[in-house]
């Protein structure tokens, strides 16, 4: 069977074919122009999809939550504006033929890397990635865990600071405001106004920034205050650290080395590992979910 996967986000639209061993074909990508409103995404999403013929199902990892009795979209934030309610399941079988399935893009990601990438080893982790927010997925046994309502894991909106900083939810003191490449970037631009992204921050780093370094300690401080709430909870074999800011080494050795003086000899076992699919491991997860027919899990 061949997969057409799409990984929908506020920036870009990657897509594929994957077949049922996991092989990647025909990558593409196009802008979403997400701030433009979920018509103008979908508008490239489609003719992202033109390009392609000779395929049996459509499977969609997406930015937002979503519902998984009907693949639409239940809430996104203002990176993609005019999204929530969107039935992408139904447009997508109407205008392409197929069967589709949707899923949120960090469940995706974890159901790739659970059955491709570095969660092979395990049955059971959980995953978070950091980037403009902070995003979660629990995998058990191979399958994500969706919850109640489908959206379990989101990690982000855990409370770390009480009465802290305000969030985009509405609350106060959210994971993610202190814990994202979001907020690193933030604190370090107000030591040096050329830390304008995550990458810059760990150049200037590496070329022996003090006033940096302690930023970025400060910050992975701030990763580990997560971590040593989550583990204790979930107990989870492992924990796979995702988004672009986790390839730089520094952030998973400095946690490897204090985490573990949070946790009790009962959660010590965990590993704190690196995702290590990347841009394909949303593509990965889609294809496999609706290979499985979309059921919650």
């Amino acid at each position: 069977m061949k997969i057409l996967a799409l990984d929908i986000g506020g920036t870009m639209i990657k897509s594929a074919i994957v077949d049922d061993h996991g092989r990647i074909a025909m990558e593409n990508e196009v802008p979403s122009e997400g701030k433009q409103g979920g018509a103008k995404l979908l508008e490239n999403a489609f003719k992202l999809v033109s390009t392609y013929n000779d395929y049996d199902r459509i499977g969609i990892s997406t930015t937002g939550q979503v519902n998984l009795a009907d693949g639409s979209i239940k809430y996104a934030n203002d990176n993609v504006p005019q999204f929530i309610g969107t039935p992408i399941k139904e447009i997508f079988e109407n205008r392409f033929g197929v069967p589709t399935a949707v899923l949120n893009d960090v469940h995706a990601a974890a159901l790739g890397e659970a059955h491709y990438g570095v969660g092979k080893r395990f049955s059971d982790f959980i995953c978070l990635t950091y980037g403009t927010g902070v995003g979660g997925a629990i995998i058990i046994e191979k399958k994500v865990y969706f919850g109640g309502f489908g959206v379990a894991g989101e990690f982000g909106h855990i409370i770390t600071h009480p009465d802290g900083l305000i969030c985009g939810c509405g609350q106060r003191g959210c994971y993610e405001q202190y814990a994202s490449t979001t907020a690193l970037v933030k604190k370090a631009t107000e030591v040096n106004p050329e830390c304008v992204n995550g990458r810059i921050v760990f150049q200037i780093l590496e070329k022996g920034s003090k006033d940096i370094k302690r930023v970025v300690d400060a910050w992975i401080q701030e990763v580990i205050l997560g971590l040593r709430s989550l583990i204790p909870i979930f107990n989870p074999s492992c924990v796979v650290m995702g988004g672009g800011i986790m390839r730089e080494d520094y952030i998973l050795s400095f946690i490897n080395e204090r985490i573990y003086d949070y946790l009790n000899p009962g959660h010590r076992g965990v590993k704190i590992i690196k995702a290590e699919l990347g841009n394909h491991a949303g593509l990965l997860g889609a294809s496999i979910y609706v290979s499985d027919g979309g059921k919650k899990q």
